[in-house]
């Protein structure tokens, strides 16, 4: 196996590789697009060492501007449905701030609020010792768009808290700051609290954690059937009643959504990341795009793409070379797992045909070079499973576990098939991965008509709205409650 070397786009001296490619996708791009490019991301490929970079910092920011004065404006932009929320002051509370997907949904938040004229505060309670790269990343992004980082500790906190029209907490974890920080005057602000959980494990279920959220202004839940397992889960374990809940399906950025419907984009996403992971433009790449964990399921789709092969080989079967892409890799913590997945590669002598790719908030390169998504998420499932629309809006078909919140997404046989979660759905995925490979026109059917229900109900547009429904209900309570207190 090759050295790995992992190169970040973010605050390190580029090498000069492909100026011409990064002039033609800053001049396609919008401006928030490209900006994302350069907050981080890494190419790691498992058979070559792989490096893409630019000639610096300096350089990129002119050709931005170039960017910028090449943009047209749009005409007739639709109002926003949050345009209410102008001039509310709306305090954001996420356990940590990282490139998962809980803090980063509340970033979109929080953009989405700062863009219709909201004050917007931000506090992370988890912060590390010494700030990292992609902390410093996140919190100047956030700057950049007039969102205000405050302590989660202290009077400021406090203050910050008493002050908001509306308090959004992210995650079943941050809810031990209510007590920690609000202490006695915890049941002033509980009565705006919006609580937005994206959990779906058992041990989140803690008294701890979640002993206020009776008395919460509303919970707001990425799914149905995640919404169900929350309610019955806490009236069975801890003996409480979950608040008024709202289910929020998510919906794709406008910015996503620009490069998935620009094909001189994508060409050019999809000839570069294919050219920085030696693999060629007529082969069929099958990825999972997701932190690397047991839970994400990488073991067992590793163990389906084997068998897919030996199927191939068996029936001798005539079509292109197919390949494993692993987006989510993250060497420098060195897991016990990743080694295990890396060790699976190199005894089944498969290292040619995977590729590990350092996780990334970019996302879209990788959807615009490969074939099919894999979302094998195991046990319950995602809690909604934001990469799953991602990849449909960019025409790819999606093969999913029959778990939590892809059920709600993958119209089986339609936009994608579905197969069981645990070791009896290998082999179901294996024999899909075949299917798939081996009808090209089956494969585009179902990746265009994934684009077609994206378009449908999970644009920026469609989560805008239901959010703002949730946003209303929750300030009419608090509203209501405050004249009783008054009174």
């Amino acid at each position: 196996m090759a050295k790995h070397t992992a190169v970040g786009w973010g605050h390190h001296h580029y090498q000069h590789l492909q100026n011409r490619w990064l002039l033609a996708l800053l001049l396609m791009l919008s401006v928030s697009t490209v900006i994302a490019f350069f907050m981080r991301s890494a190419f790691d490929s498992c058979d070559r060492t792989v490096s893409a970079a630019v000639d610096g910092i300096g350089s990129a920011r002119h050709v931005i501007q170039v960017a910028e004065k090449r943009t047209t404006p749009i005409a007739a932009v639709k109002p926003s449905p949050l345009s209410f929320m102008k001039s509310k002051v709306v305090l954001l509370v996420s356990h940590e701030l990282s490139l998962s997907g809980g803090p980063l949904l509340l970033m979109e938040l929080a953009f989405l609020l700062r863009s219709v004229g909201a004050e917007v505060y931000w506090m992370t309670i988890m912060k590390p010792s010494e700030t990292d790269e992609v902390t410093y990343s996140l919190e100047h992004k956030m700057l950049d768009r007039g969102v205000q980082a405050v302590s989660a500790k202290g009077k400021e906190a406090l203050d910050t808290a008493l002050r908001a029209d509306l308090v959004v907490l992210n995650t079943a974890v941050a809810g031990k700051w209510l007590d920690v920080v609000l202490k006695g005057d915890v049941h002033r602000v509980l009565p705006k609290v919006l609580w937005w959980i994206h959990e779906m494990r058992g041990h989140y279920f803690k008294l701890d954690y979640v002993k206020h959220l009776p008395f919460v202004a509303g919970a707001m839940i990425d799914s149905h059937v995640t919404t169900e397992y929350w309610k019955n889960r806490t009236q069975e374990r801890l003996k409480i009643k979950m608040p008024d809940t709202y289910v929020v399906h998510l919906g794709n950025s406008k910015e996503l959504m620009q490069v998935a419907e620009d094909t001189v984009a994508k060409r050019v996403l999809r000839e570069h990341v294919r050219e920085s992971l030696g693999v060629l433009n007529e082969d069929l790449l099958f990825a999972l795009v997701n932190s690397v964990s047991r839970g994400k399921g990488q073991d067992l789709f590793l163990r389906s793409f084997y068998e897919a092969l030996q199927l191939i080989k068996e029936k001798k079967m005539q079509i292109p070379p197919l390949h494993a892409v692993i987006v989510g890799s993250d060497m420098s913590a060195q897991t016990k797992f990743e080694m295990e997945l890396r060790d699976y590669v190199v005894r089944k002598k498969i290292q040619d045909r995977v590729h590990f790719v350092n996780k990334t908030l970019t996302v879209a390169p990788y959807l615009a070079a490969i074939d099919v998504l894999v979302q094998n998420s195991q046990a319950r499932g995602e809690c909604f499973g934001r990469i799953t629309i991602e990849a449909m809006a960019f025409q790819l078909p999606v093969l999913g576990t029959a778990a939590g919140g892809t059920t709600e997404i993958v119209v089986n046989g339609t936009t994608g098939l579905l197969h069981p979660v645990g070791k009896p759905g290998v082999t179901p995925l294996a024999k899909n991965i075949v299917k798939l490979a081996t009808h090209v026109e089956r494969r585009l059917t179902i990746g265009k008509r994934g684009y077609e229900r994206v378009k449908e109900r999970f644009l920026e547009q469609h989560m805008a709205e239901r959010i703002a429904g949730v946003l209303k209900e929750v300030l009419r309570k608090s509203k209501n409650k405050s004249s009783r207190h008054i009174g």
